[in-house]
Parts: C-alpha cells; sequence; structure tokens
C-alpha cells in the first residue's frame, strides 16, 4: 500500500493557433447573441416607434382619399352559361 502517487497535473499540450481563434470567435459570438437578445428584450429606439405611428396615420389617410364613402363598390360578375356541355 505504500505505492507511489502521481499527483502532478496531467501534461496538457499548448493550444494550437486555430485553436486559440476557434475558442475566442466563439466568445465573441456568444457575446453578440446576448448583445441581439437584449436588443430584442429592451428596445431602446423611441425614433422608429413614432416614424411607425405617423407612417400607418398617412396610410390611414391616403385610403380615405382613394374611397370616397359615398360611392357602392361595383361587383362585377361574369354572366351564368344557360345551355349544358354536349359530349
Amino acid at each position: 500500500m505504500s505505492a507511489e502517487l502521481d499527483l502532478s497535473p496531467p501534461e496538457v499540450p499548448e493550444p494550437t493557433f486555430l485553436e486559440s481563434i476557434l475558442r475566442y470567435g466563439l466568445f465573441l459570438g456568444a457575446i453578440f447573441q446576448l448583445i441581439c437578445i437584449l436588443a430584442v428584450i429592451f428596445p431602446t429606439s423611441k425614433g422608429h416607434e413614432q416614424e411607425e405611428a405617423e407612417s400607418t396615420d398617412n396610410a390611414k389617410a391616403a385610403e380615405q382619399i382613394k374611397r370616397p364613402k359615398g360611392l357602392a363598390p361595383q361587383i362585377r360578375q361574369k354572366p351564368k352559361k344557360e345551355s349544358k356541355k354536349k359530349r
């Protein structure tokens, strides 16, 4: 039972250049994803909401100008054929 135990850390090779690039690329990708998720949860641009409200108001006004209320919509229907097909 007096066997010697090797308590030294295992030998780990130095990471290669490609491995270090991949490692830091993954960290940058994770940070970018967190920023995107936070941007969806906490929108900060108030000017964009005002522009959307103005554009919808302008669109509604344009629709009212195009369709006056006094005119009834015209229904276009094809006349029905009264004769039967001959086989």
